[in-house]
């Protein structure tokens, strides 16, 4: 068998080559890449094994960052900020254990029931920001920008094809349940993205409402009692009690706005 001899290309001409089989992250460090390697005296095999490496952290850091833009959660302060001693009763455990993962991997739902103003936003965002840190897919809606999306598709077809958007992300966050009322269709169409998921991907729900009173925000509708069921089957349900933390916040703001006019009144007099 006659010997095959690798022709030499051009650094222009392997640049390009790399670009076409995949490889960009290394076609644009392949520079570096070289100079390590001569420094090194790295072996053809570790030169290799130092590609594949290179590229396979760039290709992981492009999936987060697609996941962290599919997930929509936007601007949001992370879970150290949240003063757990602010709430007069909460379950910190059962949070704890939906932000290690452990809920998502079970395929259980998480309903945060509580007033508005004590933080449900927040830890949903953080939610869905472990969950893509951790590989899953995942998706924060407002349940209002979820319904109207829904209820807008004009053929069964292009519901169909919506329905399925929302039942694709391994964890699902709807936010602020409860702060509008909805028609029967609108009820019908939750239970549809709930039945899809059901006992085979997790959500998390925020509402401001006890399940007695859901039937304010479906009124009329027939599906609101399996709704339910199949939201709490296999849920932490956590109940968050206590005064608002924006209301103490524009208090902390009002009393600091006070004190600086006393302190400049003071000063000048």
């Amino acid at each position: 068998m006659a010997s095959h001899t690798p022709t030499t290309m051009t650094r222009i001409d392997l640049l390009g080559l790399l670009s076409a089989i995949g490889l960009r992250r290394v076609a644009t460090d392949l520079d570096d890449i070289l100079a390590r390697a001569t420094k090194h005296r790295w072996s053809p095999q570790e030169t290799i094994e130092e590609v594949a490496r290179h590229e396979q952290r760039d290709r992981e850091r492009r999936s987060l960052e697609r996941r962290l833009r599919a997930a929509k959660i936007g601007r949001f302060k992370p879970m150290a900020d949240f003063d757990w001693n602010w709430p007069q009763s909460i379950d910190r455990d059962a949070i704890d254990r939906a932000l290690t993962g452990d809920l998502v991997a079970s395929k259980d739902n998480l309903i945060l029931v509580a007033a508005q103003g004590l933080g449900k936003t927040m830890i949903l965002r953080n939610l869905v920001h472990q969950a893509v840190l951790r590989g899953y897919s995942a998706l924060y809606v407002e349940a209002s920008r979820m319904l109207l999306d829904l209820g807008s598709q004009e053929t069964p077809r292009a519901l169909d094809r919506r329905l399925r958007f929302y039942a694709r992300p391994i964890f699902l966050a709807i936010d602020e349940v409860g702060y509008l009322s909805y028609d029967a269709r609108a009820a019908d169409l939750l239970f549809e993205v709930v039945s899809r998921r059901y006992e085979s991907k997790s959500i998390a729900m925020a509402t401001n409402l006890a399940f007695a009173d859901w039937p304010t925000v479906f009124p009329n509708a027939t599906c609101v009692t399996a709704l339910v069921d199949r939201l709490t089957h296999h849920a932490d349900i956590v109940l968050i009690e206590g005064e608002s933390y924006r209301k103490r916040e524009a208090e902390q703001a009002r009393k600091a706005r006070k004190a600086r006019k006393t302190t400049a009144g003071t000063t000048t007099s």
